[in-house]
């Protein structure tokens, strides 16, 4: 299959709040056993737990292939360091990191920091776009080859490849350059959940992965056209965007009828929609839905992370693989590669091979 039939699967390993590392990690190398491109791990200041980067920061080093995409709260957050903390993320993990851009609405997260009030979820995204573009400038700041390490000079940089980004945004300045060296996959995997519509213009303007919420596959289909659209908009290719049904599931009852579709399913806080049944009914319902061309894939939150991913991977991954409609094997070493996207130059190094020429 290629690229861009190809399907993708990932997983969320959040749940209740652990403090043992290895908890974590059992289930990121469960999702390594399985293929998945990328494991996810929630996180907001509204809930009590461990920092989501910090914790895949320790998963990274025990795991070789698997994505690691953490929540990252834009709200409240130095922009420059989420670079940071993100491009760092991506040199431990060999390129293999991602990150899930969201926002902080209430005033009772507000209050956390003292900063400033809470403000209007438009606003909010506005603002966590612009830290998605920041972060991308950033990353792009120290060019491929700035790094000399000449000890006989003693010079380390390149100060020619390093470039200022100077970006004014809504609610901050940068000026770069980035501190962290330009990451191994020149600009780690941007995630956007595209629910509402104030994400979704994020999304198409700076996601590489948008999760969306549907509950059939002509709506799904609907809503990945509408963001590809809208991308195409902002003179991007549509084609190099992927666009994952989010779905939350319950494989409790193993192989029980599932819902009749996933209309009737409740609702549950995170904004998941819900799917209940077997391993082999979550199977079948992937495999419409993709062969249906809705989606570019899924990514499944297991209501209950210890006893769903093993039953996701053992069960349904592993009949997906038997019908040859998913890998067995991941295609490469970075999540890009996983996701079949190219990685991208840097602009400032195409800007000044540019004035070179003229």
């Amino acid at each position: 299959m290629s690229a861009r039939t190809s399907l993708h699967l990932a997983a969320e390993i959040g749940g209740p709040p652990h403090y043992d590392a290895g908890h974590y990690l059992r289930l990121a190398r469960l999702a390594e056993d399985g293929a998945l491109d990328y494991v996810t791990l929630g996180d907001s200041f509204a809930r009590p737990g461990l920092d989501a980067l910090a914790v895949l920061a320790r998963v990274a080093p025990a795991t070789d292939r698997i994505g690691l995409v953490p929540t990252v709260t834009t709200t409240h957050t130095e922009p420059f360091h989420v670079s940071s903390a993100v491009a760092t993320l991506d040199w431990v993990s060999r390129g293999r990191a991602g990150w899930s851009a969201d926002v902080s609405t209430t005033e009772a997260e507000a209050r956390l920091f003292g900063r400033r009030s809470a403000a209007p979820p438009a606003a909010l995204w506005q603002e966590a776009g612009e830290v998605a573009d920041v972060s991308g400038r950033l990353w792009d700041s120290w060019e491929d080859e700035a790094e000399i390490r000449d000890t006989a000079t003693g010079r380390f940089i390149d100060r020619d490849k390093l470039h200022y980004v100077d970006f004014r945004g809504s609610t901050f300045t940068v000026k770069g350059p980035a501190i962290v060296p330009r990451p191994p996959q020149g600009r780690p995997v941007t995630v956007i959940d595209a629910t509402t519509g104030p994400a979704r213009e994020a999304a198409a303007r700076h996601a590489d992965v948008v999760h969306i919420r549907a509950t059939t596959p002509e709506q799904a289909a609907a809503v990945r056209d509408e963001v590809r659209a809208k991308a195409a908009a902002h003179g991007r290719d549509p084609g190099a965007l992927r666009v994952l049904v989010a779905l939350t599931v319950d494989l409790g009852d193993m192989e029980s009828a599932p819902e009749p579709g996933l209309e009737s399913g409740p609702r549950l806080a995170g904004r998941g929609t819900y799917f209940r049944g077997g391993p082999v009914d979550l199977a079948d319902l992937i495999a419409q839905w993709h062969r249906a061309g809705a989606a570019d894939g899924f990514h499944l939150t297991p209501i209950t992370p210890e006893r769903d991913l093993e039953r996701i991977v053992n069960g349904t991954v592993a009949l997906l693989q038997h019908r040859s409609l998913f890998r067995t094997f991941h295609p490469g070493g970075t999540l890009r590669e996983h996701l079949g996207l190219v990685r991208p130059a840097s602009r400032y190094a195409a800007a000044r091979t540019t004035a070179k020429e003229v």
